[in-house]
């Protein structure tokens, strides 16, 4: 279980994000949806590790991460989380298969590679070069990269950004029949996904961001 108290992400020394506490159940999958720069991508940040809370805590399964150390951190991430990019940070020259194995420089197994591209319909892109795919493709490629690892946790940034409609839906369905048993906890700006979640968060109604000088000015 995730768990999150009083979380405060500062950005300068006037302006913040406000979080409500927030709990993610084991094995259930979770859409936050919200207007851009209600601080969706912030939280799914402060969720993996990558940026550290202003103020609050972050919990797995009782254990606060968010105080823990980068190192720390970054060792969590590696071993637990499966971060799918809004931006897929894939190298184009590289194949879908060379992109994969990078994650063995982190000491990532990734004998199941074949095993999850044939899940997503991919598995004959496998030896193509990523500029050679279409978005979707490199959509799929980047679950596949998040995937591999088989993490207990998969947070996923805008998945379907940059697709339309019903190229995007089919990817959501494809991650979330792999993800099935796992915790999964996805941003959109597309609310026509949300019905294909367990739980629907609105990021509009948890969390707050504001410039503390207008909150002092209009006091």
């Amino acid at each position: 279980m995730i768990k999150t108290e009083g979380l405060v992400k500062r950005f300068d020394e006037d302006t913040l994000i406000s979080y409500n506490n927030i709990v993610f159940e084991d094995g259930k999958s979770y859409v936050l949806l919200g207007a851009s720069g209600c601080g969706k991508s912030t939280l799914l940040n402060m969720l993996a590790g990558v940026i550290t809370p202003s103020e609050g805590a972050i919990y797995f399964d009782g254990v606060e991460m968010s105080r823990k150390s980068q190192k720390q951190k970054d060792r969590f991430r590696i071993e637990k989380i499966g971060y799918i990019f809004q931006d897929f940070k894939l190298i184009e020259e590289m194949t879908v298969e060379d992109n994969i194995n990078v994650l063995r420089l982190e000491g990532v197994k990734t004998s199941a590679m074949d095993d999850v591209l044939g899940k997503l319909g991919i598995l004959s892109k496998k030896k193509k070069k990523v500029k050679q795919l279409s978005g979707g493709e490199r959509q799929r490629v980047a679950i596949a990269r998040a995937f591999v690892k088989a993490p207990d946790i998969i947070l996923a940034d805008e998945p379907t950004g940059n697709l339309n409609y019903e190229i995007g839906k089919k990817v959501v369905e494809e991650m979330l029949k792999i993800a099935k048993g796992k915790t999964l906890v996805a941003v959109t700006h597309d609310d026509r996904l949300a019905p294909l979640f367990d739980c629907t968060i609105d990021m509009n109604g948890i969390a707050s961001s504001y410039s503390e000088s207008e909150v002092e000015k209009n006091a």
